[in-house]
C-alpha cells in the first residue's frame, strides 16, 4: 500500500450540524470519511458524511465547464475549455449590466457551502456582485424565515444570536419536548441528538410531538403525541390553558422577565372571545386527544427544568410565526427560560455566539434591492409590475437547486426559462443547472482548506485532502478570475490567495496555536453548558434586552403594528373539499435538502413513497405499495404509497429534496415534493409554508 495520510476536515454543508471528521487518503486518493478521534464524545457524524466518497468520485461528477447546446432544461451542454467558459460568463454580465443595470442580477443559491469562512458560496457571491455594481438580493430562509421574523419581537434584535442552549446543558433536564423536532435526521449540531438519548437512557422523559413517526420518535423519544400540521399554536394554547386552571404557572417569573402575558392569558381564558382554549376545543382542530393533551400539560407544568425544543417545522406553516411565540410563552409560563437544562423556546439552531474568527467581509451597498427567498420566482416572473423591486434578467446561482428546493417547480422552471442569462456553479448538472447557459465545475470541501463554524462553541479546521477532481476549480478562485476580467479583481481578492485569506481570518481570531488548530482540526471554546437568556433572568434591570421593554415581549405593539394580533393567537390552514388532506414535505434522512438525490445509494436506503394512513387509504381504495396520483392547486404526481400507522389520519407525507422528473403531460413522477408545493407565504414574515399544503390522494 502506498502512502496513507489522515487529516480533519469537516463537512460544509446545510444540514445543520457542522461534525469534525477525519478523511484516510491513501495514493492521493479518498479511501473514507470517519469520525474525529479527538472530537468530544458526543460529537457524532451521520452517513451523509461518511459516505462523501460517493460525491467525489460519483461517475455523473461535472469534470469540464459546460455551454447550453440546446433548449433550457433540456440538459444538452457541450464541453469547453474555463477560457471561453469565463469569457461567455464575463461577457454577458457586463452586457446585462450595461443595458438593464446590475440590480438586474439575482443572486440565488447559498447552501452549497454554507459554513465555511471563505469557502462559503452565499458570501463569496455577495461579494463578488457588490463589486459587480450591485444585484438584487434573496433575504429570509427557507429554513427558519419565520422564526428568524419573530424572534427579534420577542426579544429584541441585539439577543436574537444569544437565545439557544449548548447541547451539554441538557444533562441538567428532567423533561425533553422535541416539538416537530427530527433531531436524528435533521440535525442542530452533532452532539445535540447523542444528548438526548443519553438523558432518555438514564430515565428522562422525551416526548416527542409530530405528525408522523419519525426516526426521532423511534431512536431517541419514549412518548409521541399526534398533531395535524399547522395546528400547533391551537395545541399549545391548550396546554397554556391547563396551565393555569391547575396553577401550574410561575407567576413571579413571568412578571419579572416578560411584559404582556396578562393579555395572552385573556386569549387562552376566552375573556375577550368567549373561546377559551380548552383542549377540547384544540382537539377539534389539532386532532390531538384531549387526555393526551390534559396529560402533557400537567406532565410539563411539574417536572423542571424542561427543555422545549421546537424544530422549524412549526414555523413552516401558514401562521408559523405564532407556533415560535406561543412556544417561548410556554418555557415563560414554566419558568424554563434561562436556566440549566431549561430553553428559551425559540430556535436553538445557531443561536449562541461561536469563537471569534472573521469571515469573508461582504461589502455594504448604499441602496440594497432584497426579495424574500420564498417568493423569488414570483419577483422574476412578475419584477416592477408586480411591486417587486426590480426587473430580473440574470439569475447567478452559486451552490444552489432552487428549481428542486424552491416551492412550486413549475413556476421555477417558468422563471429560468424567462430571464436572458443563467449561471450556475455546481458539481453536479442539476435541475436548476439544466436551466443555465453556463454551468461551472466546482471543488466539494475536500478539495479545499476552510475554516468551518459548527452548531457548537468550537472551530474545525478543515484540510485539503485531494486535487480536485477533472478541471473542478473553487468558487473563490473562479471569482477571482471573473473579477479579473470585469476589472474589479483586486477590489474582490485583495490581493490575497485563498490560503492567505484563511490565515489572515486565524491571526485575527481567538485561536491562540494556529498550528494546533491545524494539527487537531478542532478549537473548543471555553464554555460547553451555555443557557441563553441565563444573565437576562438572573438579573432583568443590571441585563435588560433590547427590546421597548427591556423584558421578553409576549403582547408586542410593534407586531400588532404589521397588522396582526399583537400576542400569539392560532390562525392556521385547513384542507378544503377538493384537496381534503394535508402533506408534509419533511427533510430525508439520506438527503441534505435535494443533495444526494442523484446517488441509488442514498436513493435505494430511503425510497421516496407516500405515506398514509390505512383509514385515509382504505376510503380511497388505495393498496400498499400501488401508485397513486397526488393532486395541489399546484401540480401532479404518481408515486408508489407506503400505508403505514407511523402517519396520523388526514396526513400524508412525502420527503423532500428529490429532483422531478416532469413528463409531456405535466405529471412529476420521480417524488419531488415542491411540485405540489406553493409560493404563497406565510404572514408577516413571507416565509414558507410547506408544511401547509392541501393535496388529494387518488389510485393511479
Amino acid at each position: 500500500m502506498g502512502e496513507s495520510i489522515h487529516l480533519p476536515v469537516s463537512c460544509n454543508k446545510d444540514c445543520g450540524a457542522g461534525c469534525p471528521l477525519m478523511a484516510d487518503v491513501v495514493e492521493g486518493r479518498l479511501l473514507r470519511i470517519r469520525d474525529n478521534p479527538l472530537r468530544a464524545t458526543h460529537m457524532k457524524g451521520c452517513v451523509r458524511g461518511y459516505q462523501m466518497t460517493r460525491v467525489v468520485y460519483h461517475p455523473q461528477r461535472l469534470s469540464s465547464p459546460l455551454v447550453r447546446s440546446g433548449p433550457r432544461g433540456s440538459g444538452k451542454f457541450r464541453e469547453v475549455n474555463w477560457d471561453e467558459a469565463l469569457q461567455i460568463v464575463s461577457d454577458g454580465l457586463q452586457r446585462i449590466r450595461a443595458t438593464w443595470g446590475p440590480e438586474s442580477v439575482l443572486r440565488l443559491g447559498g447552501s452549497g457551502s454554507c459554513r465555511g469562512a471563505l469557502h462559503n458560496t452565499a458570501l463569496l457571491t455577495r461579494r463578488f456582485l457588490s463589486r459587480f455594481g450591485g444585484y438584487t438580493d434573496i433575504t429570509g430562509s427557507y429554513s427558519s424565515g419565520a422564526e428568524s421574523f419573530v424572534a427579534p419581537y420577542l426579544f429584541g434584535p441585539g439577543y436574537v444570536r444569544r437565545t439557544g442552549i449548548d447541547a451539554a446543558t441538557l444533562s441538567h433536564s428532567r423533561l425533553i419536548v422535541l416539538w416537530g423536532a427530527n433531531l436524528a435526521d435533521t440535525r442542530f449540531g452533532s452532539e445535540l441528538a447523542p444528548r438526548i438519548l443519553e438523558q432518555r437512557r438514564r430515565g428522562v422523559p422525551v416526548i416527542a410531538i409530530d405528525p408522523r413517526r419519525s426516526r426521532t420518535i423511534e431512536d431517541l423519544a419514549d412518548r409521541w403525541i399526534s398533531v395535524l400540521p399547522g395546528t400547533d399554536t391551537a395545541l399549545m394554547a391548550a396546554v397554556l390553558y391547563v396551565l393555569l386552571s391547575d396553577d401550574l404557572v410561575d407567576r413571579s417569573f413571568i412578571s419579572k422577565c416578560s411584559v404582556g402575558f396578562e393579555v395572552l392569558e385573556r386569549y387562552v381564558r376566552g375573556l375577550d372571545d368567549g373561546q377559551p382554549k380548552t383542549p377540547a376545543w384544540a382537539r377539534g382542530i389539532c386532532a390531538t386527544p384531549q387526555e393526551a393533551i390534559v396529560e402533557l400539560a400537567r406532565r410539563y407544568g411539574r417536572i423542571k427544568p424542561a427543555a422545549l425544543i421546537p424544530g422549524l417545522s412549526i414555523q413552516r406553516t401558514i401562521g408559523g410565526e405564532e407556533a415560535i411565540r406561543m412556544s417561548v410563552a410556554l418555557q415563560l409560563a414554566t419558568g424554563n427560560i434561562g436556566i440549566l437544562g431549561g430553553s428559551s423556546g425559540s430556535n436553538v439552531w445557531g443561536r449562541l455566539p461561536e469563537p471569534r474568527c472573521p469571515q469573508l467581509p461582504v461589502p455594504s451597498l448604499p441602496r440594497p434591492a432584497q426579495i424574500p427567498v420564498y417568493c423569488w420566482p414570483d419577483a422574476v416572473l412578475q419584477g416592477k409590475a408586480g411591486s417587486y423591486p426590480t426587473d430580473i434578467k440574470a439569475i447567478y446561482s452559486v451552490g444552489g437547486n432552487y428549481i428542486s428546493t424552491g416551492s412550486d417547480v413549475h413556476k421555477n422552471i417558468r422563471a429560468f426559462e424567462s430571464v436572458e442569462l443563467a449561471i450556475s456553479h455546481d458539481y453536479f448538472l442539476t435541475p436548476t443547472a439544466c436551466y443555465c447557459d453556463v454551468v461551472l465545475p466546482v471543488t466539494t470541501y475536500l478539495e479545499r482548506g476552510d475554516i468551518v463554524y459548527p452548531n457548537t462553541n468550537h472551530l474545525l479546521y478543515s484540510h485539503k485532502v485531494i486535487e480536485p477532481v477533472g478541471q473542478g476549480r473553487n468558487d473563490y478562485d473562479i471569482f477571482c478570475q471573473l473579477a479579473d476580467r470585469l476589472g474589479f479583481g483586486q477590489a474582490f481578492s485583495e490581493g490575497r490567495s485563498a490560503e492567505q485569506w484563511l490565515e489572515h481570518f486565524m491571526a485575527d481570531s481567538e485561536i491562540p496555536d494556529v498550528d494546533e488548530f491545524r494539527r487537531i482540526g478542532i478549537y473548543t471554546g471555553a464554555e460547553q453548558e451555555r443557557c441563553g437568556l441565563s444573565e437576562f433572568v438572573s438579573d432583568p434591570q443590571a441585563h435588560p434586552l433590547d427590546t421597548p421593554s427591556g423584558k421578553i415581549e409576549i403582547a408586542s405593539k410593534a407586531y400588532a403594528d404589521l397588522g396582526f394580533t399583537d400576542i400569539p393567537s392560532w390562525r392556521g390552514y385547513q384542507p378544503t373539499l377538493e384537496y381534503p388532506l394535508y402533506l408534509i414535505t419533511p427533510h430525508a434522512r439520506f438527503r441534505i435538502n435535494s443533495q444526494y438525490a442523484n446517488d441509488p445509494w442514498f436513493v435505494l436506503r430511503e425510497k421516496q413513497r407516500l405515506w398514509m394512513n390505512p383509514r385515509d387509504a382504505e376510503a380511497r381504495g388505495i393498496e400498499d405499495q400501488r401508485v397513486v396520483e397526488v393532486e395541489s392547486p399546484q401540480g401532479k404526481m404518481r408515486i408508489p404509497v407506503r400505508i403505514t400507522e407511523g402517519i396520523m389520519p388526514g396526513v400524508v407525507c412525502l420527503l423532500a429534496g428529490m429532483w422531478p422528473r416532469i413528463g409531456a403531460d405535466g405529471i412529476e413522477t420521480a417524488g419531488a415534493a415542491n411540485v405540489l408545493t406553493s409560493t404563497v407565504p406565510t404572514q408577516p414574515s413571507q416565509s414558507s409554508r410547506t408544511h401547509s399544503v392541501a393535496v388529494q390522494v387518488r389510485p393511479a
